[in-house]
C-alpha cells in the first residue's frame, strides 16, 4: 500500500529538509527522502553542505586558524605557548561532532513539523489519478512506494571529475576526502582556485602542508570584483602562503600508491609536480541519476540541470526542482529560499527570491564576501556608478582583533545612489555582507547606510565608512 501525502521533497540538503518544514507549517502532509548516510553507515540528513561540505569545512577553518594563531599572533597579547602540536584525530573527531549534532537537529525539526523522514533513493516511476508514484530504494531493494499530489526535486550536487582520473579519496580528494585527511600531507596539490580549493588548501596550508593550487583561468577569482580579488589574491599567497598558480593547462596525471604527478604547462613551459595527496576542486554536477526523470519526461537542459521557469516549476504538473540541481549560484542559503519560495508557491502564495541580492562568501582568512554588482560588470553594462572605500588598517576592533587586513567596497548608481554591489575583504565580512543584503532589498541608498548610527567600536564602522566615501565625505580615510 503506497504512503499517501501532499508533498514528497526528494533530497534532504538545505534546500530539501527547509521545503519540507515549510510545506509542513503550511499545513499540507509532507515526507521528506533522503539517501545521505555517515561513515558509520547512518542516515544523515543535511545533504552535501551539513555532511561533507559548508559545516565541516567551516569546522576545520577553525581549528586551522587557531592553531596558527598559537604559533604566530598569541604572543603580541603577551600569551607565550610552547611545542603546541595538531592532534588531527580530534579536530576531524570535533568535526564530525559538528555534522552529527546538526543533522539530530534536522531530524528533531521533522518530528517538531511531523515530517516524515523517510531514508532512501527515491525515483518518479509515473502519475496515477493526479498523484505522482515514487519509489523508494535502499541498498538496491525497493523498500517503499509513495503517492504525492506535489513533487519538489532537491537533489544537489556532486564534485566534478577531472576526465581521466578517478577520485579514491585516498590519494586524489574531492571535497569529501579533503575534509577527512588523517594526517596532515606534506605536499598538497591543489586543482581549481574556487571556493574549495581555496578554503581547503587554507585548512591544510595553516596545519603544515606545503599547498600548490593550480587555476586553469587567468584571473584570480574572475566571478569576484577585480579590486577585492586582487587583495585576496596577494594576501592568499603572501601572508597564507599558498602558492597560487594561474593560467595552468593540465596535462597528464599520473597517480601511484603514495602519491600522484601532475604535469601542465605554465606560460608556454612544462612543469612536473609531485604530490602526496591531490584536491581535484573543479565545480560541481546536478544530481539527476536515478531520479527517474527519463521515467516522466522530465525536461532537462545539455548540462543535465533539470529545466524550470522563474518559480521553479519544472515541465511536468506538480513537480518543482531547487537549489544545486536548477539554473543560478550552486550556493545552500539560494536552494533554502527556493524551498521555501516553492513551499508558499504550493499554498497559492506569492513569495520572490532575487538572484541579484544573493551574498557570495569565501571563508578564507581573511574572509571574502560580496553582494550585488561588480565594477566590471557595472561597466560593461554601461551603468554610471560612484563608489566609496574604506580599509580595516585603521579600524579600532580589527587592531584589537589582530586582522586589520583588507578593504570594503561600495558601489552605488550616479544618478539615484541606489546601492548596487557592495564587496570585502577582511575579519567577518561573512557577517558583514548582510548589511548589503539588506540594504539592497529595501532598495536603499548609499547615503541611507551611510547614515545609520554603527556601533563603536565595531568591524561595521568600515562599511559605514564607505558609504560615506560614496558620497566623498569619509571622516577617517
Amino acid at each position: 500500500m503506497s504512503q499517501q501525502f501532499d508533498v514528497v521533497v526528494i533530497g534532504g540538503g538545505p534546500g530539501g529538509y527547509v521545503a519540507a518544514i515549510r510545506a509542513a507549517q503550511l499545513g499540507f502532509s509532507t515526507a521528506c527522502v533522503d539517501a545521505t548516510k555517515n561513515p558509520e553507515g547512518k542516515p544523515s540528513l543535511g545533504g552535501t553542505c551539513l555532511n561533507v561540505g559548508c559545516i565541516p569545512s567551516k569546522a576545520l577553518l577553525q581549528s586551522s586558524e587557531n592553531f596558527h594563531a598559537v604559533q604566530h599572533d598569541f604572543a603580541k597579547h603577551g600569551i607565550s605557548v610552547e611545542g603546541a602540536q595538531m592532534d588531527v584525530a580530534k579536530m576531524l573527531a570535533r568535526k564530525n561532532d559538528i555534522i552529527t549534532k546538526n543533522a539530530g537537529g534536522i531530524s528533531f525539526l521533522f518530528k517538531k513539523n511531523k515530517v516524515a523522514n523517510i531514508h532512501g533513493l527515491a525515483a518518479l516511476k509515473g502519475r496515477q489519478n493526479e498523484k505522482w508514484v515514487i519509489e523508494v530504494a535502499d541498498n538496491g531493494a525497493v523498500v517503499d512506494t509513495l503517492e504525492a499530489t506535489h513533487v519538489i526535486i532537491a537533489t544537489g550536487s556532486s564534485p566534478r571529475q577531472l576526465p581521466g582520473l578517478a577520485t579514491d579519496n585516498q590519494i586524489v580528494l574531492d571535497n569529501e576526502g579533503a575534509l577527512a585527511l588523517t594526517a596532515v600531507p606534506a605536499r598538497l596539490g591543489v586543482i581549481g582556485a574556487g571556493v574549495i580549493g581555496l578554503e581547503m588548501g587554507s585548512v591544510w596550508k595553516r596545519l603544515g602542508a606545503d599547498v600548490t593550487i593550480l587555476e586553469a583561468a587567468p584571473t584570480f577569482l574572475g566571478a569576484a570584483d577585480q579590486q577585492i580579488a586582487k587583495e585576496a589574491f596577494k594576501t592568499l599567497t603572501k601572508d597564507t602562503g599558498l602558492d597560487i598558480k594561474l593560467g595552468v593547462k593540465i596535462g597528464e596525471i599520473t597517480k601511484a600508491d603514495n602519491g600522484v604527478v601532475v604535469n601542465y604547462e605554465l606560460n608556454g613551459e612544462a612543469v612536473k609536480a609531485e604530490f602526496d595527496k591531490l584536491i581535484v576542486s573543479i565545480g560541481r554536477v546536478p544530481n539527476t541519476q536515478g531520479l527517474g526523470g527519463a521515467n516522466v519526461n522530465l525536461q532537462m537542459d545539455d548540462r543535465g540541470f533539470i529545466v524550470v521557469d522563474d518559480h521553479c516549476h519544472t515541465n511536468l504538473p506538480n513537480v518543482w526542482a531547487i537549489g544545486d540541481v536548477v539554473r543560478g549560484p550552486m550556493l545552500a542559503h539560494k536552494a533554502s529560499e527556493e524551498g521555501v519560495a516553492v513551499a508558499e508557491r504550493i499554498a497559492g502564495q506569492k513569495p520572490h527570491v532575487d538572484f541579484g541580492v544573493i551574498p557570495w562568501v569565501i571563508y578564507t582568512s581573511p574572509e571574502i564576501a560580496w553582494v550585488g554588482k561588480t565594477e566590471e560588470q557595472l561597466k560593461a553594462e554601461g551603468i554610471e556608478y560612484k563608489k566609496g572605500t574604506s580599509g580595516f588598517a585603521a579600524n579600532g576592533r580589527a587592531l584589537g582583533l589582530g586582522q586589520a587586513q583588507g578593504t570594503v567596497k561600495i558601489l552605488a548608481c550616479a544618478k539615484t545612489d541606489r546601492i548596487l554591489g557592495l564587496h570585502m575583504i577582511g575579519p567577518m565580512v561573512s557577517e558583514l555582507v548582510t548589511e548589503g543584503v539588506v540594504s539592497m532589498e529595501f532598495k536603499a541608498a548609499s547615503e541611507d547606510l551611510a547614515r545609520i548610527v554603527h556601533a563603536h567600536p565595531s568591524l561595521s564602522e568600515v562599511v559605514h565608512e564607505a558609504a560615506l566615501a560614496a558620497d566623498k565625505r569619509a571622516l577617517h580615510g
